[in-house]
């Protein structure tokens, strides 16, 4: 998947039905949490920041590569 350098938005992602399952896989518990819609106008790059303050370096970089590779 062309996620444009990390420029593409949570949104579009959680459209997508195949990037939605990896996040559904890596991340189920959060996925009903309210500030997933809140994020929807994010880019992947910038929830990446946001997402280091509670997950590990490698679960991020693990979860982009799987979206790259979609």
């Amino acid at each position: 998947m062309d996620l444009r350098q990390n420029q593409i938005t949570v949104g579009e992602l959680l459209q997508d039905p195949r990037a939605r399952a990896v996040f559904q896989r890596r991340f189920g518990k959060w996925m009903k949490h309210p500030m997933v819609q809140a994020a929807r106008s994010l880019t992947l790059g910038q929830l990446a920041e946001m997402a280091a303050v509670y997950l590990p370096k490698k679960t991020i970089q693990e979860t982009i590569q799987e979206l790259r590779e979609l």
